[in-house]
Parts: structure tokens; sequence; C-alpha cells
């Protein structure tokens, strides 16, 4: 049997404590889909690669697994993430975008590359990819406002960095339901979900 041997800055820097963390990253990952656009914090001790955003990281570590392949969008920068995130997941991370559980996009992320990313079946739903998109900050861009389901009238967000079409994306998606993208953003140690039922525009 071929033993996979992984490097030391693979190894470390994982959940402290796997099991209390993991936990607990995972019920502010889950209140943040539950309410569409507040943000997450998941300010927790994990020392990922560089390429990779604490959240971003955080997030993976507690939703990936063997079951949940991961796409890295411009994966030949990502080599170092690759591996520390294959260790500490058991997810495969060279999924090819069809394949995808998860989709960890690039901060110049074109949205029109995201149809090609799973969006699940009318039967299947649950077999969408989950869209990981690093933007600048969650806060100081052009405003925008979201309904749906988990918002009882109106909330607004101002992320900062967002790609060129990506209101558009999100129309396009919110007309897929009950298949498509649920969207996660992230920047730093903090996240914001928007869930596929979540609708976008311009304030």
């Amino acid at each position: 049997m071929t033993q996979i041997h992984f490097a030391a800055d693979a190894v470390a820097g994982g959940f402290p404590d796997p099991v209390l963390d993991a936990q607990s990253a995972f019920r502010r990952i889950m209140n943040a889909f539950a309410e569409p656009g507040t943000t997450a914090w998941l300010d927790m001790p994990v020392q990922a690669p560089a390429a990779l955003s604490p959240a971003a990281a955080i997030l993976l570590l507690t939703l990936a697994d063997a079951d949940a392949p991961i796409f890295l969008e411009g994966a030949a920068a990502l080599t170092e993430a690759s591996a520390w995130l294959a260790f500490h997941t058991g997810a495969r991370v060279d999924a090819a975008r069809g394949e995808a559980s998860f989709a960890l996009l690039t901060e110049n992320s074109d949205p029109a590359g995201w149809d090609a990313l799973p969006i699940g079946t009318d039967a299947y739903p649950d077999r969408a990819a989950t869209l990981i998109l690093p933007v600048q900050a969650l806060e100081g861009g052009a405003p925008l406002t979201l309904t749906g389901p988990g918002i009882e009238t109106v909330r607004t967000i101002a992320p900062l960095g967002l790609p060129a079409g990506f209101l558009e994306a999100r129309a396009r998606n919110a007309a897929l339901f009950p298949r498509g993208h649920d969207l996660v953003l992230v920047a730093g140690d903090a996240l914001i979900a928007l869930p596929r039922t979540t609708k976008l525009r311009e304030a």
C-alpha cells in the first residue's frame, strides 16, 4: 500500500481541540446560514497556510470530509493549502469543478465559471456545491439589500471587492431553486452566508 507523507507545515495548525472547536464553529456557521447577511466570527486559533483566509480554513475544517470533495480555483498557487486541507479534513482537494461539494474561489473569480459547479437536482438539491468567495472586507463596499427566509423584512450588507457580474450570477442562481449554490463570503476570520434562497439587489 502506498503511504502518503505530509510535510510538517501541512500537519500543524488545525483545531487545538478538534471536537469542541468544530462544534463551536459548526454552530456559528449554521447560525450564519439561518440568518443570511449576519456576520459570523470564527476567531479560533487555527494556523492555516497564507493562501487560506482563517474563515475559509475553519469553514472547511468544520464541514469538509472524505465524502465532500473540494475544488480549489487557481490551485497552482494553493499547493500548501491543498496539502493542509487534505490532512486536516480527509477531503479530496483536487476535485474537478463538476465534482465539488465545496469550491474555494479566488478573490477575482469570474462568476461566469460558477455555472460549471454542481447545482444539485430537484430530488437532491443538497448535492450542489457551496461556494466560498474571499473578498477584501465584509463592509465598506456598495450596499446590497437581502430578502428571503431568515430575514424578517430586509437586511443590508456592503462587502468590498465583489467580482463584476456577482449580482447577475446570484439572480440566475436564485431562479434555479430548489437547485443552486449556497455562497459564503469570507474575509479575515469572519464570514457572511448567502443561501440560494436569499435574493440580493443594489440598495
